[in-house]
């Protein structure tokens, strides 16, 4: 059963047409991988789903559990979609750089009022990514590039979303580091958490990724398993380096 599901979205960027009729389904339980070339709408298709960006035309359908009535949040606020269990997760990770550690995770929980389950919800965050523990203290703008983009995933994750929205988790980090992100991202996801993943590293996001989808100028071009897309002529060509 689809848990958000895109209907034909049109966007614009001032002037700009970005998102041309732009269709995708995501289903509970589900990482599905959104990827191509810089520019070809991803990071905007992640912005129209969380409210941060307004589409001219189409419908954006959420539906939290499986049991539940799908909510049409098309025009809904950027606050009502973080409350209705959608979080995103930004490009360049957007940690605010002057707060530390433990400060950016509970701006990540500033919606929810039950102060016993933040606390253990801040502890599980910690168990994922232990070092955010131990620089608790420490101005998120003194992390290294892979300690903020933990910060950023864990403070996404502070606000006990059922979709988690992620662009380029690996960007500008070491090949080392890019690992332990998605070993990460992989145990969220068997934890409960779906996830709708922007990612460089088609390789990396197609192996991970039970579904995908291949965007190129606004439009879907191509879609499949995660394998199936992995094994595609093209897409090898194109994204994955093969000749």
């Amino acid at each position: 059963m689809d848990m958000l599901e895109i209907r034909d979205s049109h966007v614009y960027i001032g002037q700009t047409y970005v998102l041309k009729g732009v269709s995708l389904e995501v289903r509970h339980g589900e990482i599905v991988a959104l990827i191509g070339a810089n520019g070809a709408g991803k990071t905007t298709t992640l912005s129209t789903i969380s409210g941060l960006t307004r589409t001219r035309r189409g419908k954006i359908l959420f539906r939290p559990d499986p049991d539940t009535t799908q909510r049409d949040i098309t025009k809904a606020p950027a606050e009502g979609i973080v409350k209705m269990g959608i979080s995103h997760c930004p490009e360049g990770r957007q940690v605010f750089s002057d707060l530390n550690v433990w400060e950016n995770l509970l701006i990540g929980a500033y919606l929810r009022k039950d102060k016993q389950a933040i606390q253990s919800d801040l502890q599980w965050v910690c168990e994922l990514f232990p070092i955010l523990r131990d620089r608790r203290r420490q101005s998120a703008g003194n992390l290294s590039g892979g300690e903020q983009m933990m910060l950023a995933i864990g403070r996404a994750l502070m606000s006990r979303p059922r979709l988690l929205l992620l662009d380029e988790p690996s960007l500008g980090l070491a090949p080392l580091l890019v690992e332990i992100i998605f070993e990460m991202l992989e145990q969220i996801n068997a934890q409960g958490t779906t996830i709708l993943l922007v990612e460089q590293n088609a390789l990396m996001a197609l192996e991970l990724a039970q579904r995908a989808y291949v965007m190129e100028t606004g439009q879907i071009t191509l879609s499949g398993t995660g394998k199936e897309l992995a094994e595609n002529e093209a897409v090898r060509k194109a994204y994955l380096g093969a000749t």
